[in-house]
């Protein structure tokens, strides 16, 4: 037995006679004073599995009950895997302690395309910045995605409806090694649970035949440690469910997880409830993506743009941004300590695009992602929201008058109001606390600007051009207000770092 990762026990006996996903079997794991209640499930041709995730390392008993009896003890060492991802805060990080910044992309349909074309996504994703994908459990029906899949999760009773008490053991066989084969290459699977693009009935589910679909779920990957639970992409459009429903089954998936696996959930149009304490973390889509700093405040939870449109050329606006722009919105977001995800919509006659499919990245933004990302993991710390004290000098030119007038008027404005400030969607800024100051101008294409760094230390100042990918050293030492001459282009960010 390793620490964070899968432990198997294996019986042999004969088929269930009734549901073959809700099976009578459990194990019982116990390490010191801590329990671990885990359910088996059957996996198909007489073998039944119990499946565990050791969370420390020591020596573990187990006793396994109902179909099969049988106990035993295990001792759990070191293994190189860093564990699940957790929160911290505003942030991530592995259960080892480990930094995770997440970079992720979007294939939906991964798991519903032939072999040879997802060997070509693992290969593209071997060379990509990527250390999440988001991807579904149940195939999806929609522009550029119209083959009919080799599996599907479940197999058909005589009446053509689907029979969730008969899992479909070669699709879930299936799934399980794509998540594997990601896992092996430090990728984590943001698992999507359900969605409304559908044309087989899967999002039409009873709340009843979703509850056994969760459980045998939950009973065969929650062992894994590479994985997320998205309850949805697009809650907000599946009109089969209401909003009861979906807290129901947010507490299914906490009830039946014994290890509390990040848990989100992705809107179209109305946010869903991220102040809920099951909710780890906020899944966003909205092009919005200069109020992270703002949803991290009022839910003191991690924020992931995981929808904010695609780089690509096809009709639909949300999937015809530039790699500029793609780029742009990604440092827009990091600056401010939230993440983002990737994704691809470039037209194709044989309809494979990496959005739904994926293939190859045809895009010019993955690089200049990997360059962010590189740059972000060599920070000290996660980078904070920074609020610069940009009126300083205005400040003290209207003391003897009172109050800054501008920032009266500022402080006066309703929420709506501020929202549509021409200002609000320009530079933002990020810290490491007083080890770096980043800013980032964005669109902006200022010759000229400023940054106002604390007066009590020194700081070399760096120039970085966020699609030529370079970085200059612009100021060698500097402290406090600080005059900059800048290019006077798009996509210039300005980073501060200590030196005494």
């Amino acid at each position: 037995m390793k620490c964070y990762e899968t432990f198997e026990l294996n019986f042999q006996g004969a088929e269930p006679e009734n549901s073959h996903a809700e099976v009578a079997l459990s194990a019982l794991f116990t390490c010191g004073e801590k329990c671990w209640n885990v359910k088996g499930f059957y996996a198909g041709e007489g073998m039944y599995k119990v499946r565990f995730l050791p969370q420390t390392e020591g020596e573990y008993t187990w006793k396994v009950s109902g179909l099969f009896e049988a106990e035993g003890s295990e001792v759990c060492t070191a293994s190189k895997s860093h564990g699940m991802v957790q929160t911290e805060g505003n942030h991530f990080v592995y259960q080892d302690g480990s930094k995770y910044l997440p970079f992720g992309t979007t294939i939906y349909a991964l798991s519903h395309q032939p072999e040879e074309l997802i060997d070509q996504t693992i290969e593209t994703l071997k060379e990509a910045p990527f250390n999440k994908v988001r991807h579904c459990v149940f195939p999806k029906h929609y522009d550029y995605n119209h083959n009919e899949p080799q599996f599907y999760p479940f197999e058909k009773k005589e009446d053509g409806s689907w029979d969730v008490h008969h899992p479909c053991f070669a699709y879930w066989d299936h799934l399980e090694g794509i998540i594997r084969r990601l896992e092996s290459m430090g990728i984590e699977s943001d698992l999507i649970l359900f969605h409304g693009y559908d044309r087989w009935g899967f999002a039409f589910l009873t709340m009843e035949e979703t509850k056994v679909y969760l459980d045998y779920l939950m009973r065969r990957l929650s062992a894994i440690s590479c994985i997320w639970w998205s309850m949805a992409n697009e809650y907000d459009i599946m009109t089969n469910y209401k909003m009861e429903d979906w807290y129901e089954i947010e507490k299914t998936i906490c009830e039946n997880d014994p290890y509390h696996h990040l848990l989100s959930n992705h809107n179209c149009m109305h946010y869903y409830d991220h102040s809920r304490p099951a909710i780890t973390h906020c899944s966003m889509q909205t092009i919005a993506v200069h109020k992270g700093d703002e949803w991290q405040e009022r839910y003191k939870k991690p924020v992931i743009f995981d929808e904010f449109c695609y780089e690509g050329d096809i009709q639909h606006e949300w999937g015809n941004i530039s790699g500029f722009e793609m780029t742009n919105r990604f440092w827009k977001i990091c600056t401010k300590g939230a993440y983002g995800t990737h994704g691809e919509t470039f037209y194709s006659e044989d309809e494979v695009l990496w959005w739904a499919k994926g293939g190859v990245l045809k895009g010019k933004s993955p690089k200049r992602i990997a360059y962010l990302k590189d740059f972000l993991y060599s920070l000290p710390s996660c980078l904070e929201p920074w609020n610069e004290p940009k009126w300083e000098e205005i400040d003290q030119e209207f003391e003897k008058n009172g109050e800054n007038p501008f920032v009266t008027l500022i402080k006066s404005l309703t929420p709506e109001e501020k929202e549509t400030l021409a200002f609000k969607s320009g530079d933002c800024a990020g810290h490491c606390g007083d080890e770096v100051f980043l800013k980032y101008f964005g669109i902006q294409c200022a010759a000229v600007a400023s940054i106002k760094l604390p007066k009590d230390h020194k700081y070399k100042v760096e120039i970085i051009d966020v699609w030529e990918m370079t970085r200059e050293t612009l100021i060698e030492e500097t402290s406090g207000s600080t005059a900059l001459k800048l290019p006077g282009k798009e996509g210039i960010a300005v980073v501060a770092t200590k030196i005494a």
